[in-house]
């Protein structure tokens, strides 16, 4: 992946580009996002759980782009946070894939193991990279 993240965690895949893909990621207590963010009571940022389902979205589109082309976020559907994400925690999404042509959307469930934690719908667009 190029560019920068906030977010330093690696992420795991389960099966891309299959039915319904599922990423992983355990959230370190040494994510430099979490510094300042509610001192005392470190909770792992709404848009770092974004940022999560963006790379990992990424990461299991099936369709390869052109060369000199590459999926970049073209759009965010919608956001709904349901419950915190704390250092320790391990994030899982399950990915539906929808969209045809050189844009595709992305909806995921994204779960802790105290349950749903948020839900997302990315829009991603092929782009020329010059």
């Amino acid at each position: 992946m190029t560019g920068c993240s906030p977010i330093r965690g690696a992420i795991e895949v389960a099966g891309p580009g299959a039915g319904r893909p599922r990423i992983t990621m355990r959230v370190g207590a040494d994510e430099p996002i979490l510094a300042g963010h509610f001192p005392g009571l470190p909770i792992f940022p709404g848009v770092a759980v974004v940022e999560f389902v963006r790379r990992g979205a990424l990461a299991t589109l099936a369709e390869p782009s052109r060369p000199g082309h590459r999926w970049v976020l073209s759009g965010v559907g919608s956001v709904r946070f349901l419950a915190p994400v704390f250092p320790g925690d391990v994030l899982t999404a399950e990915l539906s894939w929808s969209g045809e042509g050189r844009t595709r959307r992305c909806a995921a469930s994204v779960t802790t193991g105290r349950g749903e934690v948020a839900r997302a719908k990315l829009a991603f667009t092929e782009r020329g990279t010059a």
